[in-house]
């Protein structure tokens, strides 16, 4: 039974290989969205219709907002494959003989591994907020509101879940 779910465990080389193409896919395109901010302010390129009411300056900064955002979305693939690939794949013995390039990003469980992945959503939803404040700045209503609550519902619940905190506790306990 053990061999079968040592085999079985290959199946996540299909989620690793998709986030490794998802995160260069998005890195593409966030170059393509920082172009556009060059070339929206340097090169006097047309912008959309629907940022025609902001300055060339304002313009440049809504792409390069979204090309920071779609950076973001691109780490966090490319740290959920390192982090699966980790857990799932990597022989542990094999990985303390070998030169560790990756050392930044430890995932010792999955939940550290979600944890990462909370803590940049909320990151990510943050930056659409400053994107829609930019934006719309000349008519921003109440309803706008609903994006800050819902990241700061989202920070207290992940503070109180306390996924990374267990790592933490332990690193404490090593150091006394």
């Amino acid at each position: 039974m053990k061999q079968t779910f040592n085999l079985f465990r290959h199946v996540s080389w299909i989620a690793i290989i998709c986030s490794m193409l998802a995160s260069f896919l998005l890195f593409v395109m966030g170059a393509a969205k920082t172009y556009s901010a060059f070339a929206v302010f340097a090169l006097n390129k047309i912008p959309p219709a629907s940022l025609a009411h902001l300055d060339t300056a304002d313009i440049a900064i809504s792409y390069l907002i979204k090309s920071l955002d779609t950076f973001l979305v691109a780490l966090v693939l490319f740290i959920f494959a390192h982090g699966v690939y980790t857990l799932f794949i990597a022989n542990k013995e094999d990985e303390n003989k070998q030169i560790k390039v990756l050392r930044w990003i430890k995932t010792p469980n999955i939940g550290h591994l979600k944890n990462i992945l909370a803590e940049v959503i909320i990151v990510i939803l943050f930056v659409k907020f400053l994107e829609l404040v930019l934006i719309n700045f000349d008519s921003i209503s109440w309803d706008i509101l609903v994006l800050p609550t819902s990241i700061l519902l989202l920070s207290i619940g992940l503070k109180f879940l306390g996924l990374g905190q267990i790592e933490n506790h332990k690193n404490d306990n090593k150091d006394k």
